[in-house]
This record gives structure tokens, sequence and C-alpha cells, in this order.
């Protein structure tokens, strides 16, 4: 009997390109058979956020911190070529032309294959998040679960 293969992947990277090549490779990985499990942390943190989060009680750092951090897949800036906000704007014309998915829309796939979506509860610590800002369906985990899964995958990544 075959032993049913993993793929980890670490997003630690919150630039547009870096997080759609991350969850094209999980999703392409799944559909591949494999169980596949991508550990956000820091700044891929931010394609977790709810585009419209609920309003939840914070201190003075962690509201500064969500000020400045974009809420939701579709808002992350690219790595390259930014340009002032124009960048994002331009590679979603590309996407949307060559019929291609967004991030929202590679989200949503890797939740509908069961992919395992974790949000590093002590980064959610240092940067002020809560539960209630990230979207539904999310595992909440830290580094030793993510240890744990790549020990024994086949495939470990970090973007």
């Amino acid at each position: 009997m075959e032993q049913t293969k993993s793929t980890n992947i670490i997003l630690f990277s919150g630039d547009y390109d870096k997080a759609m090549a991350a969850y094209i490779i999980a999703n392409g990985a799944a559909a591949f058979d494999h169980e596949v499990t991508i550990f956000h942390t820091f700044w891929g943190l931010n394609a977790l956020r709810k585009d419209k989060p609920p309003a939840v009680k914070k201190g003075f750092l962690e509201r500064q911190f969500a000020r400045m951090m974009p809420r939701g897949a579709d808002k992350m800036g690219l790595s390259n070529m930014n340009m002032g906000g124009m960048g994002p704007k331009m590679i979603k014309q590309v996407i949307g032309k060559h019929n291609a998915m967004t991030m929202p829309q590679l989200i949503e796939m890797a939740q509908e294959q069961d992919i395992h979506l974790v949000a590093c509860t002590m980064t959610m610590d240092l940067l002020g998040l809560q539960q209630e800002e990230l979207l539904d369906g999310v595992t909440y985990a830290g580094v030793a679960a993510y240890l744990a899964d790549a020990e024994d995958g086949n495939v470990n990544l970090f973007i």
C-alpha cells in the first residue's frame, strides 16, 4: 500500500506574487493527492486576513500594525514592480486576460481541496492579529505543529 505523500509550505512573504506561487504549488500538489499544509507566518498571514474584519479590541501598537498591513489576499503588493500600487492592478489585469485564478480564488480552491491552512499563533500575538480577523476554516498552531508535519514531508518549501 502506497503511503500518502505530503507537501508542506511555509508562507512567510506577504507579496501577492509569492503567495500566489505558494497557492499554485499547494493546489497542484493536492491535485496529485498530496496532503498539503500551508503554514502562514509573519507577512504571509496577510493572505488569510478578511477583507472586512470585525472590530476587535486592540492596543495602540496592534492597531498600527493592522492599519499598515493589507486586509486580505487581494490587497497584497508585488515583490517587484509594485510601482506605487499600479503593479498589482496590472498583474490582476493580466491574470484576468489569461483566465488565471486570483489569490482569493486560489485560497478558495485550497479550502475546497482540504489543504490545511495554518496561522502561526506566535506571529499572530506579535502582530496583534486575532482569530476573528482571519478567514473561516483556518487552523491555529505554533511552529511545533509545522515541524511535526515537515518531519515526515516529501516536499518542504519556504516562500
